[in-house]
């Protein structure tokens, strides 16, 4: 899934006032939706199926796809079969937040959209948080976060505010 994707399904969910999302259990989607999380936009992560938040399924899924990979001698296009249709039932499950039965999170766009990379460096990503613009890119204001793509594999997402922090 794609980050526009993301953003269109979480400001889809809390339109429709929605308790719960699922998304497909992937290191961006858990990365971004973490960032959400610490930010206070969601209130709970939790790992389940296409049947709901829970822990327990999503590590029995897991764990059975983990074990017919080790133990049978398969074909390779059995085996990308069998883990892909496992990994299809994986699921994030975000709980939404509301305040006075309004969205905490109201809006939420890209900058960065895939007919129209945005690339900052760390003077750029310094001037929005502080108040400024780069380019086109208007300054963040109060309550606004920047969720960025970094080169590091370990990070590879953090909120604007972390990127700054960790260059020192």
């Amino acid at each position: 899934m794609l980050p526009h994707a993301l953003c269109s399904r979480i400001q889809n969910a809390f339109r429709a006032r929605h308790a719960q999302i699922g998304v497909e259990h992937t290191t961006q989607n858990l990365g971004i939706l973490s960032i959400l999380l610490r930010a206070g936009f969601i209130s709970n992560l939790t790992r389940g199926t296409i049947e709901g938040a829970d822990p327990d399924a999503f590590n029995r899924i897991a764990l059975q796809a983990t074990r017919s990979q080790l133990s049978s001698p398969q074909t390779i296009n059995s085996l990308s079969t069998s883990l892909h249709s496992a990994e299809s039932q994986l699921r994030i499950w975000a709980t939404l937040k509301y305040r006075d039965d309004l969205p905490v999170l109201r809006y939420m766009s890209l900058v960065s959209k895939p007919s129209n990379r945005v690339y900052m460096d760390l003077p750029e990503l310094r001037r929005i948080c502080s108040g400024g613009r780069a380019g086109q890119i208007p300054s963040l204001g109060l309550g606004e976060i920047a969720v960025v793509k970094t080169k590091e594999k370990e990070y590879q997402w953090l909120e604007a505010r972390e990127v700054i922090c960790r260059a020192g």
